[in-house]
């Protein structure tokens, strides 16, 4: 970290400390609301979802050789396959904004393009299927077929757009890639043990993290029955492959990077989801600084700026997997309109305070900035295409 970095975060917090007015009830309010928020974000997703993450995100680091991430992600791999594969990844991983990031920065890392990694950031929580249906079945199905089109339509066109704005950099960063790979010696392990050794840590992360839904729909409800039977089993075969198939060094290396990927991910979360909480609340509480009340006057109609405050509202928010469709439900039925309610279904789950700070960290300021203006921009004007039908 930087001496001028470490002097602005010296300089705000002392100017929190010495302005905020800490004896205000709707403070103190709030800032127990960001420490609820925090401890609910450590029960529900750091275990079972981050630490997963985190583990898979280590695993490509070290054992992902990068001519494959060049041949499928990187700047010279066929557009099509490389966007279809990054889209397609969020229909099976159902993710949200924050586990997303260890496997986005994952692949970025090791040499994906701008344009492909982008996809699979917004398609990792964006397009989750499950997430869809719940949208139909509670919201309509207009709202449901709106926010598919949207997700799918958004992940392909932010992808190609990060490509070509950033296509000079791009093209400097993939011959350094190329060059680097070329140095790398292959792995000696056939390429089925990787596989399925990489297929048995996405499962154990998608059951882990598998949740129950209010809503009837059986196939997922008596699969979260035996969701910890499915997942103690497939903890059985990664120690078996772990114990067979890899040498003690490369554990350790496995162990280290996914250390390298925690420590630069998880300050940033837990401090983000504080100032989410602190801000909003807790998406089924409101009692964070901002009164809801204003949220819900400031959503109404299709205007501009109800379009645009509901993406950047839901940017702002944190939304677990699922927890949007409940919240617009009763957004909804306060008043909210049909433009702002799929504005902030596509903003929502894809962005959050917490994601925000560590794509900065990952990708840069600007390309961050960037590719988070491209997402409120296409939610803001695909809600207001909706609204106006």
């Amino acid at each position: 970290m930087k001496d001028r970095t470490k002097l602005i975060i010296i300089i705000t917090i002392f100017l929190a400390a010495y302005y905020i007015p800490f004896s205000q009830m709707n403070v103190q309010q709030a800032l127990l609301e960001a420490f609820f928020m925090l401890q609910d974000y450590a029960r529900e997703h750091v275990l079972f979802c981050l630490i997963p993450a985190l583990f898979i995100a280590g695993a490509i680091a070290v054992f992902i050789n990068q001519d494959a991430v060049m041949k499928y992600f990187g700047a010279q791999a066929k557009k099509w396959l490389a966007y279809t594969i990054a889209s397609i990844s969020g229909t099976i991983l159902a993710v949200c904004s924050c586990t997303v990031l260890p496997l986005f920065a994952g692949i970025y890392k090791r040499g994906a393009g701008i344009g492909p990694a982008t996809a699979f950031l917004y398609s990792g929580p964006a397009i989750n299927i499950l997430a869809i249906i719940l949208t139909a079945r509670v919201l309509g199905p207009e709202m449901g077929i709106a926010r598919a089109i949207g997700a799918i339509s958004f992940s392909v066109i932010t992808g190609l757009a990060m490509a070509f704005i950033y296509r000079k950099e791009e093209k400097n960063r993939n011959e350094k890639a190329m060059n680097f790979a070329m140095g790398n010696e292959a792995s000696t392990r056939p390429l089925w043990k990787n596989m399925l050794y990489f297929l048995t840590l996405v499962l154990i992360l998608i059951f882990a993290a598998w949740g129950k839904l209010a809503e009837s729909i059986g196939f997922w409800n008596a699969v979260f029955q035996i969701k910890w039977l499915l997942t103690g089993i497939l903890l059985l075969a990664l120690i078996g492959e772990l114990w067979r198939w890899f040498k003690k060094d490369e554990l350790n290396e496995w162990v280290n990077q996914t250390w390298f990927f925690a420590w630069q991910i998880l300050p940033l979360l837990f401090g983000g989801v504080l100032v989410a909480g602190f801000l909003m609340g807790r998406p089924d509480t409101n009692a964070g600084i901002i009164p809801a009340a204003w949220i819900q006057t400031a959503v109404g109609g299709n205007s501009l700026w109800a379009n645009l405050f509901a993406s950047v509202a839901g940017a702002l928010m944190y939304f677990a997997t699922l927890t949007e469709v409940p919240i617009l439900q009763g957004l909804l039925g306060a008043g909210m309109g049909k433009g702002p309610a799929l504005a902030l279904l596509l903003a929502g789950p894809a962005l959050s305070l917490p994601s925000m700070l560590v794509i900065r960290t990952v990708m840069g300021t600007k390309k961050a900035l960037t590719y988070i203006a491209l997402v409120l921009v296409m939610a803001t004007i695909t809600g207001m295409i909706l609204g106006n039908l």
